[in-house]
């Protein structure tokens, strides 16, 4: 599991604008903060699939390079994925996307089961392939296992790379002891936990809010 902020850099910066309250309200910044976190990932991960060698031509003589042998298929759940999307798919700008809509339900009651509705789906056969699963903010981590419940009707992929911004380790441990298929974490930061109602802690609240503004 690669969790970013474990390592010093200006990654860390974008991470404490998107927490901050006195900065959270400017959604412009707050968006593309997402997106450059996403770019940033998306080169972390790209580290650990595989390369072939490519012959070139400069303007002086030809060479060898390493290029990535298959494009992987990004999937972004919406809404609140969309500009941390944008910087994945920045990186990885030849690769096959899908989108996917989940949400949390509300309860009237005091109810804390978390329960997740899954409303819509468009995605490319993900046969054999590797899988970006993108979504910034892995609380329960229920979401993500409905998400791939449903992608894998597309086809068994090869691996399954999820990828959030920030983590409760409540949701690694569920998608960990539920998933059977090759996966790993990308994490920009892993937080203490959830609270009673099933918020990362200290988290940044709502995060398709926080980019688009509140929903009814």
């Amino acid at each position: 599991m690669f969790i970013l902020n474990q390592h010093d850099s200006i990654a860390n910066e974008f991470l404490a604008d998107i927490r901050d309250i006195s900065v959270q309200s400017d959604r412009l910044r707050f968006r593309k903060n997402l997106e450059r976190l996403g770019q940033i990932l998306a080169y972390e991960a790209s580290k650990s699939m595989d390369f072939q060698p490519v012959s070139i031509e400069t303007p002086l003589e030809g060479m060898n390079i390493g290029k990535l042998q298959h494009q992987p298929v990004i999937i972004s759940v919406l809404r609140a994925a969309m500009p941390f999307f944008s910087g994945v798919l920045d990186f990885f700008d030849k690769a096959d996307a899908g989108f996917i809509g989940a949400f949390r339900k509300t309860h009237q009651d005091d109810n804390p089961e978390v329960e997740i509705a899954l409303n819509y789906l468009a995605a490319p056969s993900i046969e054999g392939r590797e899988l970006i699963l993108v979504d910034p903010m892995l609380a329960t981590g229920k979401s993500f296992m409905k998400s791939i419940d449903q992608l894998i009707t597309h086809g068994r992929p090869k691996k399954i790379h999820i990828m959030a911004i920030i983590a409760a380790p409540e949701g690694i441990k569920f998608i960990k002891d539920n998933l059977d298929l090759p996966h790993e974490f990308w994490i920009g930061a892993l937080d203490t936990g959830l609270n009673q109602k099933a918020y990362i802690v200290p988290g940044l609240g709502d995060a398709g809010d926080l980019a688009f503004g509140p929903k009814l």
